[in-house]
């Protein structure tokens, strides 16, 4: 996979403009696709047990970087501050129309925000469920603990009476 990803970027690099060639502009958006598949292989690991930190981390740097292609592809978009907005409210599919892209680059790069924003906050929602749940799963665990621990206090209970008894019956 990253040979390919490897030959993809560099054609992608040495064809002509997107704007004149729609091989071109599908090569070029097969290949950022490509690479927000190996993006989200190699962040696999961070989906686990205790992972939210890492995954708002994640969240924020997406949002950031987008921000700043935002700002460097955007001509409507004059600071980086602007740049965040357009990103962030691109990313969560809202859209005030404040700032929108206006120029095709701009517009394909906001394609990918949007996949971006879907994937990276559908992550961070999930590891909140993921904790909530946890945390009501250790509760429901505690509890069949606490119950089986008091039953079996009673089991030992009975039996130390039953040995008594059986001692005084046997003398």
């Amino acid at each position: 996979m990253d040979l390919v990803l490897a030959a993809g970027r560099v054609a992608a690099a040495l064809l002509p403009p997107s704007v004149h060639s729609q091989l071109a502009l599908g090569l070029r958006l097969f290949v950022a696709m490509l690479t927000l598949v190996h993006m989200a292989w190699a962040i696999k690991f961070w989906v686990t047990r205790g992972g939210l930190g890492y995954l708002l981390a994640l969240a924020m740097l997406v949002l950031f970087f987008c921000g700043v292609g935002f700002w460097a592809l955007e001509p409507r978009v004059h600071s980086l501050g602007d740049g965040l907005w357009l990103a962030f409210t691109t990313a969560a599919t809202v859209g005030y129309g404040d700032i929108v892209p206006t120029t095709p680059a701009a517009k394909i790069f906001a394609v990918f925000v949007v996949l971006l924003g879907y994937a990276v906050l559908s992550l961070v929602t999930a590891a909140i469920a993921s904790f909530w749940v946890e945390t009501s799963e250790r509760r429901m665990e505690q509890d069949i603990l606490r119950d089986m621990h008091a039953q079996l206090r009673s089991v030992h209970e009975e039996l130390a009476a039953l040995k008594d008894e059986l001692r005084r019956v046997e003398r």
